[in-house]
C-alpha cells in the first residue's frame, strides 16, 4: 500500500493533476499484473468470448441445428446469466435426444436462473442419476445457489451441506453455506462457516486464490473495506500535500526574488543613468 501511495506522490508531482496520476498508476499496476501475478480478471479474456458468441450466433443463423454450436452458446450465456437466451438455444438439442449429462446440467441451471424452478430442479436430477459426482459435486452446488435465491433456505443448506462433503476446500460453497444459515437465523454457526471460508482462502495455493479471492471477500467484507478507507486517507494527504509543493512560478526570472527589496531600484544595472 505504501509503495502504491508513493508511486502515485511521485506521478502527482510528474504530471501535476492527483486524477490524472491515479489513472496511470491504475494502468501500470494493471500492467504489471498481467505480466506477473495475473490477480486481476483480463479484459482480453472477456472480449474473446463475447467475440467467441458473435461467431457461434452467426453460425446458428447459418445452420440451426448445429447442436454443438447452440450447447456452446448456451454456457457462455450462462455464465453471462442470461438464462432465458441459454433456454432457449439449448431446449432444441434436448428435444433431439441430447439427453447427455452435460446437456442435462446445463439445462438444468439455465432452468433455474430463469426463474423455472420445477424444470430445473427435475433436470438436475436427471443429470445427478446419470453422474451423481458430476464436477465434483457442482450439481449441488447450483441447487444450493438457486435455492438460497428464491428464499428454501433449509433445501439450500442441506445442498450445500453435501456440495461441502465432496468439495471442502470450496471457499464458495462455504460462504453460500453462511448465507443459508443466516437467514435460518443459525448465526453462530453461519460465522464458524465464514471463519471456515476465510481459512480455506488463507492456505490455498495462488491460482486458487484468484478464483476465490471475492468470495473470500464476502466471507470477511471488512477487509476490502479496511483497504479502500486506507487508500483513501493516503490520496486524500497526497492531495494536501501536493498543493504546497513548491512550483517554478514561485521564483522570478534572472534571479530577481519578489523578497529582494534594491530590485525594483536597480532595473538596468552599473550603466543605469
Amino acid at each position: 500500500m505504501l509503495t502504491k501511495w508513493l508511486m502515485w506522490m511521485g506521478l502527482t508531482m510528474l504530471t501535476g493533476s492527483p486524477l490524472l496520476s491515479l489513472g496511470l498508476l491504475v494502468v501500470l499496476l494493471f500492467a504489471a499484473d498481467r505480466f506477473t501475478l495475473q490477480v486481476l480478471p483480463s479484459p482480453m479474456r472477456a472480449f474473446k468470448r463475447w467475440q467467441r458468441a458473435g461467431d457461434l450466433a452467426g453460425t446458428i443463423l447459418t445452420n440451426t441445428h448445429d447442436r454443438r454450436a447452440r450447447a456452446e452458446l448456451a454456457d457462455i450465456r450462462v455464465g453471462q446469466k442470461r438464462y432465458q437466451e441459454a433456454v432457449d438455444l439449448l431446449r432444441p438439442n434436448l428435444d433431439a435426444g441430447d439427453d447427455d449429462v452435460d446437456t442435462l446440467y446445463l439445462l438444468g441451471v439455465a432452468y433455474l436462473g430463469a426463474g423455472d424452478s420445477p424444470r430445473g430442479e427435475l433436470l438436475l436430477t436427471e443429470a445427478e442419476r446419470l453422474d451423481a459426482d458430476y464436477r465434483q459435486g457442482a450439481i449441488d452446488l447450483e441447487r444450493g445457489r438457486f435455492r438460497l435465491q428464491r428464499g428454501d433456505f433449509k433445501g439450500a443448506r442441506e445442498a450445500l451441506e453435501r456440495f461441502l462433503q465432496v468439495r471442502q476446500g470450496s471457499v464458495e460453497g462455504r460462504v453460500l453455506l453462511a448465507r443459508a444459515l443466516d437467514k435460518e437465523g443459525l448465526d453462530v454457526e453461519a460465522q464458524e462457516a465464514r471463519d471456515a471460508a476465510w481459512r480455506e482462502y488463507a492456505v490455498a495455493p495462488r491460482f486458487q486464490k484468484r478464483r476465490d479471492r471475492w468470495w473470500a471477500y464476502r466471507a470477511r467484507p471488512s477487509r476490502p473495506l479496511t483497504y479502500a478507507a486506507v487508500a483513501l486517507v493516503f490520496m486524500g494527504v497526497g492531495a494536501y500535500l501536493t498543493r504546497y509543493l513548491p512550483s517554478q512560478d514561485t521564483y522570478a526570472p534572472y534571479g530577481v526574488y519578489e523578497d529582494d527589496p534594491y530590485a525594483a531600484d536597480d532595473m538596468g544595472g552599473d550603466d543605469a543613468e
